[in-house]
């Protein structure tokens, strides 16, 4: 996947705010609308932009108790592997889902309606699973940042 400076500009622009027209962005990186388009067009088309989303806040949904939820698995074996993947993928109320090295294997964002709520949720999610061998839960007592900008590299001049 190769960008240009003016792609990096434009990046760094939709990160903030995906919301703005071409038009608008054109003439913040010094493109034509026209132009400005076919670009986003072509990050989207190659996977450099992989989606447009809101963040819609988990509280004002009624779900206002968040969660990361680390997982260790009983085996680690490509098929289990895949499999809890899967189940991840086909849950709702896992919100995000990574998998990672270090003392768990899986890390998990999740949201809820209550602690009751989540409870119910880990008995037939986790508890249920024979492939899981532990699970410890961290409650989020407070948001300090959110966003899913990624700091934008410039590519060489050339």
């Amino acid at each position: 996947m190769n960008y240009d400076r003016v792609d990096a500009h434009i990046l760094e622009v939709v990160q903030k705010n995906n919301r703005l027209t071409s038009e608008v962005i054109g003439e913040m990186v010094g493109l034509s609308s026209t132009a400005c388009q076919r670009r986003l067009r072509r990050l989207r088309s190659e996977g450099i932009i992989e989606a447009d989303v809101s963040i819609v806040s988990a509280k004002a949904v009624g779900r206002p108790i968040q969660m990361l939820v680390l997982i260790t698995l009983e085996r680690e074996r490509a098929d289990i592997i895949d499999k809890f993947k899967r189940l991840i993928k086909s849950s709702s109320e896992v919100v995000s889902g990574f998998y990672v090295t270090g003392d768990a294997d899986f890390l998990l964002y999740l949201t809820a309606q209550s602690m009751e709520d989540y409870e119910e949720f880990t008995r037939g999610f986790f508890y249920g699973n024979p492939d899981i061998k532990g699970v410890k839960t961290m409650v989020i007592m407070d948001r300090v940042k959110l966003g899913f900008a990624i700091p934008i590299q410039m590519p060489e001049e050339d």
